[in-house]
């Protein structure tokens, strides 16, 4: 990474990522070492390094990196995991997997998302993730069980195919909508043997998850409205 990419990404990381509440060290770390201009079209590199949701083709964003920071460090990821993201997109979140996990699979429904992602990630030199063109809404049972599964797209409610595809201790990361499509919550899933646990982080806006479990706001809004919620959180 160029130094003036890098001096960005510091920036980026020490005055939004880690007031908002992103504090595991090895995740700044993965973040700092991913450059994100390289995951934004080249009408938006100019703003890769702001803390904000960017659009990158077909009605989908890639999502400001203290909200992919919150939602790598909910995984709590030790470095053996197998992990299963649904909603490539841009692929930043998957790269920045990629340096916490063993293997990463990550499932995309937009072929042209798809490729540009497969192109990214081999630029990059990033061999431990393997891109996945599909419905990533009904899991993806070639490769499970997972340790951790990450939802990049809201739901309606917590998949039952992912569910079944999660490990007995796992951990899933989804936003889910509630009750109104413009209110979405992030959620924790835990997995145990008996019964499943759910922990509510934080509100958000996401695009919707494309697919069975499609529910959730235009995908405009996702570029608008997420650090204000954030920020009234933390006040």
């Amino acid at each position: 990474m160029k130094n003036h990419n890098l001096n960005q990404n510091k920036y980026l990381i020490n005055h939004y990522t880690k007031p908002l509440g992103v504090t595991n060290k090895k995740v700044l770390q993965a973040m700092l070492k991913t450059p994100r201009h390289e995951f934004v079209p080249k009408t938006h590199e100019a703003q890769a390094y702001y803390d904000i949701a960017l659009p990158i083709g077909h009605g989908q964003t890639i999502s400001q990196p203290s909200l992919v920071g919150i939602m790598t460090q909910a995984l709590k990821l030790k470095g053996r995991e197998t992990v299963l993201e649904i909603g490539t997109g841009s692929a930043y979140q998957a790269a920045i997997l990629s340096r916490l996990a063993k293997q990463v699979y990550t499932v995309e429904i937009i072929e042209d998302l798809y490729k540009k992602a497969k192109k990214v990630l081999k630029k990059l030199n990033i061999k431990n993730v393997t891109c996945v063109l599909g419905n990533g809404s009904v899991g993806l049972k070639k490769y499970a069980p997972y340790d951790a599964i990450i939802v990049t797209a809201a739901a309606k409610h917590v998949p039952q195919e992912l569910l079944n595809e999660l490990k007995v201790g796992g951990r899933m990361v989804i936003p889910v909508v509630e009750h109104a499509p413009d209110l979405q919550e992030l959620k924790v899933i835990t997995k145990h043997k008996n019964i499943i646990g759910t922990k509510k982080i934080t509100p958000v806006i996401f695009v919707p998850l494309v697919g069975k479990y499609t529910k959730g706001p235009k995908p405009q809004k996702n570029l608008l409205n997420f650090k204000k919620m954030l920020q009234r959180k933390h006040e």
